[in-house]
């Protein structure tokens, strides 16, 4: 079970590390993102902290799934 919780945790990592930084970058070109100033929208700002939360997850998810395959 302890290995398979790894893969899991593994596998959700290298999902969101693929999958948001592509939505990134779709956000980030969306005419919602910025003002007539150019300056950030609400918007923008929402989701660029959504996203930091998905991969601050993703890299803790990779940690913890090495850390269960290597243990004795």
């Amino acid at each position: 079970m302890v290995v398979f919780a790894g893969i899991v945790l593994l596998i959700n990592a290298v999902y969101n590390i693929v999958v948001w930084p592509r939505f990134w970058t779709r956000v980030a070109h969306d005419p919602r993102a910025r003002d007539d100033q150019g300056r950030a929208t609400r918007f923008l700002k929402v989701h660029a902290i959504l996203i930091g939360i998905a991969l601050l997850i993703a890299v803790v998810s990779a940690i913890a799934g090495v850390m269960l395959l290597l243990q004795p």
